[in-house]
């Protein structure tokens, strides 16, 4: 059986983070769009970026503890918790966007829609990636970059192995 501590993964780098948000975040905000747009022909469009919202959180929480971050396991409560608060900031861009959208075109198509959607997407997410690195998986981060690389103190002299006193200066 695994610990927890057996389980971790050391947290990739900022690029290697960001390349994986992109693909794990992107994928699920563009079927999220789509979803999207589907939905709102049935029910109004906010209720349907609300809905969607919220399981696309729960999913891009669980993919990003995975695998984005390298928690190395399932995301935790508070990890929800906290993302739910980055997630609520990009509904909030998402249909601030939307409507400033529709009182400047009273009939945007689907294309105009979409890029719009997609652009307030793509900027909420750059926001989202560094409260998601710094604040909601920054524990993990800080407790893994222990466990790879374990301080070891030297008390006293150091020893210096048989036949290399003489590359070594007298102390």
């Amino acid at each position: 059986m695994e610990t927890a501590q057996g389980q971790q993964q050391a947290m990739p780098g900022a690029v290697t983070a960001f390349a994986r948000f992109v693909l794990c975040g992107g994928g699920v905000g563009l079927a999220s769009s789509f979803a999207v747009a589907a939905l709102a022909s049935w029910i109004p469009w906010a209720l349907a970026n609300a809905l969607i919202t919220a399981v696309s959180t729960l999913l891009a929480t669980e993919l990003h503890a995975r695998f984005t971050f390298g928690a190395g396991g399932r995301a935790t409560w508070r990890q929800h918790v906290q993302s739910a608060g980055s997630a609520a900031a990009a509904y909030t861009v998402t249909c601030v966007a939307m409507l400033v959208l529709h009182q400047l075109a009273s009939e945007p198509g689907a294309l105009l829609q979409q890029v719009v959607y997609l652009s307030a997407s793509a900027l909420a997410g750059v926001a989202r990636f560094a409260v998601l690195r710094l604040v909601v998986f920054a524990r993990k981060r800080s407790q893994g970059a222990a466990d790879a690389h374990p301080v070891h103190l030297t008390v006293g002299r150091p020893s210096i192995p048989a036949g290399s006193e003489a590359l070594c200066c007298a102390a």
